[in-house]
């Protein structure tokens, strides 16, 4: 018996043993953890913010409007963002949500504008400058467009969001180069169209080239590539014998587009199938291309609205004269997109 109690006393102690070395290598896998976990946060360890030192607001408003005319655009973020922190109930600190915002877009960071845009809709959705965030965050969409052979899922937001500055400011400025703007963009979706169509067209599948063609024609007529688009189902019609689709079609490009290389084509083709249209085709150059007509100043954005600073007890919405950003430099505009 004392041979047994000794061996159960044994295996007590090895039970024993076992646990408190379970618990010392959980303590030590945990420290582990720990250390590792503090070295990856002083690895990834964020840009550091403004030190607080409180100031009058106007300083760090002139400062930040100041470093943005320099193009010094993150460091207007930051002098912006300051007068958020130190007077988030002055009128200031609401002007300021929309300079921040307007300088991420002009810094190319435009999802940062795109929420700033947000940020001050959802605050201040009464409020007059809420037209300029509107306006700026269709803007961003804007100029995120990529070539007609990719996704356009920004070309879409893009549409949405210019047709919505001009359905909710009509008589804005901001919809007036919101308009604009709308041209370039279904010029864009019908570019896209043709693409989609043109490989159809290619690869014999007519039926579905026509239904890329007639969206041109239908949603939109007022692009550069209505034309082509008249022109391509002339030549789709008469690849399946119907002859007086084709017809109707040459008769549309030539009333609408005399002047253009794509009825002197459409010309051509519908003569040498006994079609011959009763318009001759004009001289090229003498109608300018749509597209040439609404390009003029369209990289233009403008800027945050501007006025003389608030005086006291005054509700001013707009930002000192002195502090108004400059206009956007233009980039290579939506004719280098449409690879035209």
């Amino acid at each position: 018996m004392h041979g047994a109690g000794a061996h159960v006393c044994f295996e007590g102690e090895k039970s024993v043993l076992r646990n408190f070395s379970g618990r010392k290598v959980a303590i030590v896998a945990t420290a582990v953890l720990v250390a590792l976990s503090l070295s990856a946060c002083a690895g990834k360890r964020k840009k550091p913010s403004m030190a607080y030192e409180e100031r009058p607001v106007e300083l760090l408003y002139s400062t930040g409007a100041n470093r943005l005319d320099r193009g010094s655009y993150n460091e207007a973020v930051d002098y912006f963002r300051e007068v958020e922190r130190q007077h988030p109930y002055s009128e200031w600190s609401r002007r300021s949500i929309l300079m921040t915002g307007y300088a991420h877009y002009m810094s190319n960071q435009y999802n940062e504008a795109i929420s700033d845009a947000d940020r001050f809709i959802g605050l201040y959705p009464g409020n007059p400058s809420a037209s300029y965030a509107y306006y700026l965050k269709a803007v961003c969409y804007f100029e995120q467009i990529v070539d007609v052979n990719r996704d356009q899922a920004a070309t879409e937001q893009a549409m949405a969001s210019l047709r919505d500055v001009v359905q909710r400011y009509p008589n804005s400025e901001y919809a007036q180069d919101a308009r604009l703007k709308i041209d370039m963009v279904s010029d864009q979706l019908a570019g896209k169209e043709m693409t989609i169509g043109r490989y159809y067209l290619k690869n014999g599948q007519t039926l579905a080239a026509i239904g890329r063609f007639r969206t041109v024609i239908d949603r939109h007529q007022t692009t550069s590539h209505t034309p082509e688009a008249l022109y391509r189902l002339v030549e789709s019609y008469l690849t399946l014998g119907l002859m007086d689709e084709a017809k109707r079609n040459g008769a549309v490009l030539g009333y609408n587009f005399p002047g253009d290389p794509w009825y002197g084509e459409a010309y051509k083709l519908l003569t040498n199938n006994n079609l011959r249209p009763a318009v001759e085709p004009l001289k090229a150059g003498n109608k300018k291309n749509i597209l040439e007509r609404l390009t003029h100043d369209k990289d233009a954005t403008l800027a945050p609205p501007s006025a003389t600073a608030p005086q006291p007890g005054e509700a001013t919405t707009t930002t000192p004269a002195e502090a108004k950003p400059p206009a956007k430099p233009k980039k290579g505009g939506l004719m280098g997109i449409l690879g035209m």
